[in-house]
């Protein structure tokens, strides 16, 4: 495998509209996925449970909304960010590469936002088999041919100054827990609609492809909200789909990259 096609989307929570119009998208969002056709499918706003909706709409799925929009024989990975008083929501990450290792950093900068990264280690077909997790054993049911790639799943905070601190988090989280020559994937809801991050993610090595890509609002997208970066690997196209229930199912439509590996 020298390529990896890698989503990000945020799924606004499962949830369109307000109000009395309030409507549950799930289902829509789970054909949506699938359509990606991603190896790797980066989620953020993803709810395990809610309790008052999942009262309100019968068709509530069992489960955890990320084991719910995995693709049949995908792995899916969840961690909550937040809990609110009827439930909670956090990243997730769908991946078709056997999970090697995962793990959670709070990243809140202040009470009124809480904010995480999820971290997940993939063994993709090709390269060694190097974990390269800094200071982490290497499981035992590491493949014979596989490289390790990371991923890292991010929804930044609404105040500037709050991602900058959270880039900067990111930076000692990567220090810490991802080798300097392992592949890392960073992708996720930055919340930048200023542009103003990349020479600060551009100063811990990551990058993305030059093109300008609006991931929202979905139904007319104006900002590039939703990022997709790189260390390791190069990020040579990046695209959103349209038409069809794209700019219903969601406030953000999703962001595609195809990514070369070394």
């Amino acid at each position: 495998m020298t390529t990896l096609r890698v989503a990000t989307y945020n799924i606004h929570k499962g949830v369109q509209g307000v109000g009395p119009l309030k409507r549950l998208e799930i289902h829509n969002l789970g054909r949506a996925v699938a359509a990606l056709q991603a190896d790797v499918v980066c989620l953020q706003e993803v709810r395990a449970y809610h309790r008052r909706l999942q009262h309100r709409f019968g068709h509530w799925p069992a489960g955890d909304q990320a084991q719910f929009l995995a693709p049949p024989g995908y792995h899916a990975v969840y961690r909550t960010n937040a809990v609110t008083r009827h439930g909670e929501h956090g990243n997730a990450v769908l991946s078709r590469f056997a999970v090697l290792a995962h793990g959670h950093q709070d990243v809140s900068d202040h009470r009124f936002e809480q904010r995480g990264l999820l971290h997940v280690a993939l063994a993709v077909p090709g390269g060694g088999t190097d974990l390269g997790v800094a200071g982490a054993a290497r499981p035992l049911a590491a493949p014979a041919s596989a490289q390790t790639v990371h991923v890292i799943v991010v929804h930044l905070g609404l105040i500037h100054a709050s991602r900058q601190r959270q880039v900067q988090a990111l930076g000692r989280f990567m220090a810490a827990h991802v080798a300097p020559d392992a592949p890392l994937i960073v992708a996720g809801d930055f919340n930048d609609w200023g542009e103003r991050l990349h020479d600060a993610l551009a100063a811990l090595g990551l990058r993305s492809a030059a093109q300008r890509v609006p991931t929202f609002p979905s139904r007319w997208p104006l900002l590039p909200l939703d990022r997709i970066y790189a260390r390791g690997l190069t990020v040579r196209s990046l695209a959103t789909p349209h038409g069809g229930g794209w700019g219903r199912w969601s406030d953000h439509l999703p962001l595609i990259a195809e990514l070369e590996l070394p």
